[in-house]
């Protein structure tokens, strides 16, 4: 909470009224700070556009940096375009260079609303990002929306179910078996349960499934998915949230990733992209990452290609 000082005392997620807004400015409230970060940043994502315009009027400079963006870069990254509207409108500039080297304006391009700005003929997206694009939207819409907290998925390129199944050498699951589990994975053994997955065939390679276990991420199966390919391994935890893993050639290299979540300031380019365009949206990030096309959710929730089960090893020394 901030402090009584900064005259944003008990402030918290809803920026969006501004007749209280207007009233802390008048009396003193600092329109550059709040609980450590600034205003019109938080505004940009949890506000009104009539706010975003009220405290976009009080500061020195709207494109002021926190933790490397703008203002705006938050408001089209959040998707809020009313209030990227408003920033432009206060002098905000859209193709100031931000992370990956990517504008907001440009950033918008590849979003839900393209039409944001006045866009200069040297600003637009090449053919390679329009596709990207163009396939977030395709693969998002295929899957839907969806419950999937307690999900455990490795989306594998380049090889269909027969094949992970061999690399895997796991073994069929008899038909009562897997029916007793499925009337409640949580009821069943832990031991046991978390021995069995799912594996589809989809375009582009294969999704191995667990809805109600982390099994697909372990190490020690994704290695062993990733020979001469790549993978990318996803366990939505409903206790900390989506993690997620890379592995290729065999070789982990990438884990306690953040899948779904919005860019960060290292990314690059394509990170960047990728990041906006499956923001919120784990599980298409995931099977994009291994350029899967899938063209629904059956590979992910159910019912797969195969119900198999997994040998007795140590998955988590690879």
């Amino acid at each position: 909470m901030a402090a009584e000082s900064d005259g944003w005392a008990g402030m918290g997620w809803d920026w969006t009224d501004v007749d209280d807004i207007r009233r802390r400015l008048d009396e003193g409230a600092d329109p550059e700070k709040w609980s450590g970060g600034r205003p019109l940043h938080r505004a940009a994502v949890f506000g009104s556009s009539e706010v975003v315009a009220e405290l976009a009027g009080r500061v020195p400079y709207v494109d002021a940096l926190e933790n490397g963006v703008t203002a705006l870069w938050e408001a089209v990254v959040s998707r809020k375009p009313e209030n990227a509207r408003a920033l432009a409108a206060a002098g905000a500039d859209p193709w100031r260079l931000s992370i990956g080297g990517w504008s907001p304006g440009r950033l918008s391009l590849a979003g839900p609303t393209p039409g944001l700005f006045s866009v200069p003929e040297w600003a637009g997206l090449t053919d390679t990002e329009r596709a990207a694009a163009e396939e977030a939207n395709r693969l998002t819409t295929a899957l839907g929306t969806f419950h999937y907290d307690g999900t455990g998925l490795a989306c594998v390129a380049g090889i269909d179910a027969a094949e992970a199944v061999r690399r895997l050498e796991a073994a069929p699951v008899v038909d009562d078996v897997i029916d007793e589990l499925l009337e409640d994975p949580y009821e069943y053994g832990m031991d046991e349960s978390l021995q069995i997955i799912g594996v589809t065939s989809v375009p582009r390679g294969c999704v191995v499934t667990q809805p109600w276990g982390y099994a697909p991420q372990m190490p020690g199966v994704l290695t062993r998915l990733s020979a001469d390919t790549v993978c990318y391994g996803l366990y939505a935890n409903p206790k900390s949230g989506n993690q997620g893993s890379i592995a290729r050639h065999g070789t982990v290299e990438g884990w306690d990733l953040h899948p779904g979540g919005g860019p960060h300031e290292n990314d690059t380019s394509e990170e960047v992209l990728a990041s906006y365009l499956y923001q919120y949206s784990a599980v298409a990030y995931s099977c994009a990452f291994a350029g899967l096309r899938l063209t629904d959710r059956r590979a992910v929730i159910g019912p797969p290609d195969v119900w198999v089960e997994l040998p007795r090893r140590d998955y988590w020394s690879h």
